[in-house]
């Protein structure tokens, strides 16, 4: 098959291309290792170099291919400017399919584009779109619904996800639930000294952290609250912290709280494994009901011990293992799980997925619309 990839080039905090981050990056290359032709088209909201970037895996063989476009050519948005430049990119290109993924706005324009080329389009949802705030703009919350009612396919980040466009969006076809991955090749279990030496943690403490986004839609003022709390129980106790954040989050300012910023991807594994419990934050929200934290199967296939907020798709991984969550956005409930895990060290004990796994799948799903065996 050809593949066309279209995304926002930001995304989750991180820049596709230049961090090298996350499903839309992880996703296209991996079909390109399974044979397939793949190219992608990442919007760039703000202006940056438009030259194009071979993106590779570690051997150099596999490669996709990425036009960035600006959606900025001077001081004014040309919206207009990216779909001329992206129907020339697709024409030259000759895909099979669209896989339109990150906002609600590329569904749109990936439904659109598809309908000029003559091919199908099958739409990602790696979030509940309807809770970013792009989509509250007057006038594209029906379009967005409208695209995903006509597209071919849908591909949705949970099985929560999958079950509000059937019901919510009037769509009738079959979605594949797409989760969350990890890299396999780096998340593994580490030696807990060694990681906190690269780190400069404390090798003998008690630690516990997160790495992803350190915002309160995200749930985590809950986890700073419930860390002051312990420290009335455990003042030996430590913090650890990494990744994007607003300039309202409220990290408390303690010497025992070690942020490390906004960590490369390579180096999440050392922190995940540095710590003695991870931690999973999140709000029952429209975003949280509906999401799939990444940082889940990252952990899990660290072989570290969680804990994580009961909502949506945490409450059907963990399912078998209660003990792990926490009612979300309560720092009581949070401090009494946390302490809890600390003494009982629980491992959840199941293999994670890879990438490549969710690729195999997401080929399948593309062979059999390509084939007409979807309904």
């Amino acid at each position: 098959m050809k593949i066309l990839v279209l995304t926002k080039r930001q995304y989750s905090g991180y820049d596709l291309l230049d961090h090298r981050f996350g499903r839309l990056r992880e996703l296209p290359l991996e079909l390109a290792g399974l044979g397939h032709v793949v190219m992608g088209i990442a919007l760039r909201y703000r202006r940056k170099d438009e030259q194009t970037i071979t993106d590779s895996d570690p051997s150099g063989k596999i490669n996709v291919t990425w036009h960035p476009i600006n959606l900025r050519n001077g001081l004014v948005p040309r919206l207009n400017r990216y779909e001329a430049r992206a129907l020339d990119i697709a024409k030259v290109f000759g895909p099979d399919v669209i896989w339109a993924c990150s906002d609600a706005y590329h569904a749109i324009f990936g439904i659109r584009l598809a309908a000029k080329l003559g091919i199908r389009c099958i739409v990602d949802l790696y979030d509940n779109f309807e809770s970013f705030k792009a989509t509250w703009v007057p006038g594209v919350l029906p379009r967005f619904k409208r695209a995903v009612q006509s597209a071919d396919g849908v591909t949705c980040v949970s099985q929560s996800l999958a079950k509000l466009i059937a019901s919510s969006y009037g769509r009738q076809g079959a979605s594949l639930v797409l989760e969350n991955s990890a890299r396999t090749d780096l998340f593994t279990p580490r030696e807990r000294k060694a990681c906190r030496k690269q780190l400069g943690l404390p090798e003998q403490a008690v630690i516990i952290g997160t790495a992803g986004a350190l915002d309160e839609s995200r749930g985590v003022n809950a986890l700073f609250r419930a860390f002051e709390l312990l420290l009335t129980k455990k003042p030996g106790l430590h913090l650890a912290l990494a990744g994007p954040r607003s300039r309202f989050s409220n990290i408390p300012m303690e010497p025992m709280v070690h942020d490390f910023g906004t960590l490369p991807l390579d180096v999440v594994p050392a922190l995940f494994n540095a710590l003695d419990l991870a931690v999973i934050c999140n709000r029952n929200s429209a975003f949280g009901r509906h999401c799939f934290p990444q940082k889940a199967y990252e952990i899990i296939a660290c072989r570290v011990p969680l804990v994580a907020a009961a909502v949506g798709s945490m409450n059907e991984l963990l399912s078998e293992y209660p003990e792990c969550l926490y009612e979300p956005e309560s720092a009581n409930s949070l401090a009494q799980v946390i302490e809890r895990q600390l003494e009982a060290r629980t491992i959840v004990n199941f293999r994670a997925p890879s990438w490549a796994d969710s690729a195999r799948k997401l080929e399948t799903y593309f062979q059999d619309i390509l084939q007409d065996r979807v309904n």
